[in-house]
């Protein structure tokens, strides 16, 4: 015999799932516009060239090279919009099951910030964050601080807006 209060449990989980990869998705994107906008003010500002970090992780990956600077620029750019939206997702996630607010933002800046410093010194395309200037130190954490407080932004008021879109019926 079936336990029928598990059918809709389980459909309400996986609804749940859903949704917050999709929320994901969107918040990442927006978190990755307004990060992108905060980067091009400071390059304005100091005379900063853009990040081929993206670009580097690209080509270590997948063993491949540009034909030129436009499509090293091009790689660089759609890296970067797909790592960002593809990062909103845990947020989406956590927003989804309960975990928003802060304490959301700070976990997923955590993770978002502590992968790129584990991953990409490993990946020998950046030098370990022990061997940086503290200005830039600042820079980073600032620039996806700007990340991490837009998709949690984001995250958790399309939570709230989806959350009411079914409590209205």
């Amino acid at each position: 015999m079936k336990d029928s209060t598990r059918q809709p449990e389980a459909t309400i989980t996986i609804a749940r799932i859903a949704s917050g990869i999709g929320i994901g998705l969107v918040a990442g994107l927006a978190g990755t516009v307004v990060m992108t906008a905060a980067q091009m003010v400071e390059m304005q500002i100091t005379g900063r060239e853009p990040s081929d970090m993206p670009y580097k992780a690209v080509k270590k990956t997948f063993g491949f090279e540009a034909n030129s600077e436009e499509d090293k620029e091009l790689i660089s750019t759609v890296t970067h919009f797909a790592y960002g939206s593809t990062w909103g997702i845990p947020r989406g996630l956590m927003a989804a099951f309960g975990t928003d607010g802060l304490v959301g933002t700070a976990t997923h800046f955590g993770a978002v910030w502590g992968t790129e410093h584990a991953v990409l010194p490993a990946m020998e395309i950046m030098e370990p964050v022990t061997e940086w200037e503290p200005k830039a130190i600042a820079v980073d954490a600032l620039f996806h601080a700007i990340y991490a407080l837009a998709v949690g932004l984001a995250a958790d008021a399309l939570v709230d807006w989806s959350n009411g879109l079914y409590s209205k019926k």
